[in-house]
């Protein structure tokens, strides 16, 4: 499988504190990386590396096979799909739902003079029927509910067909049934053999969709465990983690982890 994402001796330093690192890594075409850990673990630090909002102190990252400092952002941000609370503060007041997604395809975060094709409008449309909001399509975005804008954005992230798509605790705030729904509808999106190979920062393990091929467990910076989902979800490894005795357990594809 050819690499979407590569890390290579990666740290993060400010000031004198080390908040990341070193970090090898390397995601893949179709798979689906899940990384958890602790508060001030690195998870958003990692995240911002990908996503090209920041750059390593040391070491390399390749996104899509080019390489960080040797590479225009703005050329690879379009193939990067970002799903992040901080694009909330991106958006104009009044700003239309099919607006939200349509902006996407030029990279942009608001209508300007920009045109767009039929075939731009039918996809933002069928993105929203993908994860439920199709009906929503007219509102004002900042109208809807936390869990109405999260899928909103999560289409707004598809809509330039990503090669890699990164998502920032897509279902944290939600209620049972809207995480619920949302992480089926992941799941579908995972069984999809199009669809870009994906990178989630969650809290929780019970937020990891079905269809989750591979997990990287921080702590302090640090990895303490990284590859396939069923050999780092561990009691061992989550119990390192979260310097808490931990029980994890897997019923069907899910996993829940409770403190002993």
């Amino acid at each position: 499988m050819g690499e979407v994402l590569s890390f290579s001796g990666v740290s993060v330093i400010r000031g004198d504190k080390r908040i990341l690192g070193p970090v090898n890594w390397d995601v893949n075409i179709g798979e689906r990386w899940v990384v958890l850990g602790p508060n001030g673990a690195g998870k958003t630090t990692l995240f911002q590396l990908a996503a090209t909002q920041m750059h390593p102190t040391s070491g390399t990252v390749d996104i899509l096979g080019s390489r960080l400092g040797r590479v225009d952002i703005f050329e690879l941000r379009p193939r990067i799909g970002l799903m992040g609370s901080t694009l909330l503060n991106f958006f104009p007041d009044e700003e239309k739902v099919i607006d939200v997604v349509l902006t996407a395809a030029y990279g942009m975060t608001a209508r300007w003079n920009e045109k767009y094709e039929l075939w731009d409008e039918s996809r933002a449309v069928g993105l929203l029927t993908t994860l439920g909001v199709r009906e929503l399509a007219q509102r004002s975005f900042f109208t809807l509910s936390d869990g109405e804008k999260k899928r909103v954005l999560i289409a707004r992230a598809l809509m330039s067909d990503p090669e890699l798509l990164l998502l920032d605790e897509p279902a944290s705030g939600l209620d049972l049934g809207g995480r619920e729904d949302l992480l089926k509808r992941f799941e579908n999106l995972a069984l999809d053999a199009n669809s870009p190979a994906t990178l989630m920062i969650t809290h929780h393990i019970e937020e990891i969709p079905a269809g989750s091929t591979h997990a990287m467990l921080l702590k302090a910076g640090q990895v303490v465990a990284s590859g396939r989902i069923d050999d780092v979800l561990t009691s061992k490894f989550l119990t390192t983690a979260y310097d808490l005795p931990v029980q994890v357990t897997k019923i069907g594809n899910r996993f829940t982890a409770s403190a002993i």
